[in-house]
C-alpha cells in the first residue's frame, strides 16, 4: 500500500479522493431526491384517496346520538369533559350537514348541467364545428365548482395540469363525450385518449386507461 502510495503523485492522489467525494456527494444527492419523490408521490395518492371518500352520513347521525346520550348521563359532573363532547358533537353535526348539502348537490348537478347555458353552447359548437373561446371555458370552470365545491383547486392539488388537460378533464366532467371532447378542443379522439390516461399515471403512479381517469373525475 505505502509502495503504491509513493508512486502515485499528489495530483493523482487529488484526483482520486476528488472523485471519490464527489460520487458519494452524487450517490446521497440521489438517493435523497428518490426519496422525496416516492413522499410527494404518497402524499398525491393520499389526497386523491382522500378525494374519492364519500362521507358516511348515517354514521355520523350514529356517533352524534352516541355523544348526545353519553352527555346526558353525565348531568353536571365533569364539567371539561361534557364541554369536550359537545364540542365533538358540534363538529360531527356541522361535517353531516355540509356532507348532506353536497350529497343534494350531487344528486341534482346532472339536471343542472344539462339545462345550463354552457352545456347549451357546447351543443352548439358541436353542431357547427367550432372550438370554446376563453369565456366559455370560465363560464364552464365557474359552473362545475359551483356544483361541486372546489373542483379544479382539487384537481390543481394533485397534479400542475397543462391548460389542455384541466379543458378535457372539465368536459369530462359535463359528461361529454371523448369524441365530442376532441372537437371542442380541436383535438384528435387518439390525443384526448392519451392525455386521459397519462393524467391517470401522474397522479396515481401507475398505468392507469383513459376510463380509470373518467371515472375518477366522476367520483370528485
Amino acid at each position: 500500500m505505502n509502495a503504491l502510495l509513493s508512486i502515485l503523485t499528489s495530483r493523482e492522489l487529488f484526483l482520486i479522493v476528488f472523485g471519490t467525494v464527489t460520487y458519494i456527494a452524487l450517490f446521497v444527492v440521489a438517493v435523497q431526491n428518490s426519496r422525496r419523490k416516492i413522499a410527494a408521490m404518497q402524499e398525491r395518492l393520499d389526497r386523491a384517496h382522500a378525494m374519492q371518500e364519500q362521507y358516511d352520513i348515517e354514521g355520523g347521525r350514529q356517533k352524534i346520538a352516541e355523544l348526545e346520550s353519553l352527555i346526558k348521563k353525565m348531568g353536571d359532573e365533569n364539567s371539561m369533559l361534557r364541554l369536550e363532547l359537545e364540542e365533538k358533537k358540534l363538529a360531527l353535526d356541522y361535517n353531516n350537514k355540509v356532507a348532506i348539502i353536497e350529497n343534494e348537490k350531487r344528486q341534482q348537478a346532472e339536471t343542472v348541467i344539462f339545462s345550463s347555458d354552457i352545456y347549451r353552447r357546447l351543443q352548439e359548437c358541436l353542431n357547427t364545428g367550432k372550438s370554446l373561446n376563453y369565456q366559455d371555458w370560465g363560464e364552464l370552470t365557474r359552473l362545475l365548482n359551483s356544483i361541486y365545491t372546489g373542483f379544479t383547486e382539487k384537481l390543481y392539488s394533485l397534479y400542475s395540469m397543462s391548460e389542455q388537460e384541466l379543458h378535457v378533464s372539465l368536459l369530462i366532467k359535463m359528461h361529454i363525450q371523448p369524441r365530442d371532447i376532441a372537437s371542442l378542443t380541436a383535438h384528435s379522439k387518439e390525443s384526448i385518449a392519451t392525455t386521459r390516461s397519462r393524467l391517470y399515471s401522474k397522479v396515481f403512479g401507475r398505468k392507469g386507461s383513459s376510463k380509470d381517469w373518467d371515472d375518477f373525475i366522476f367520483s370528485l
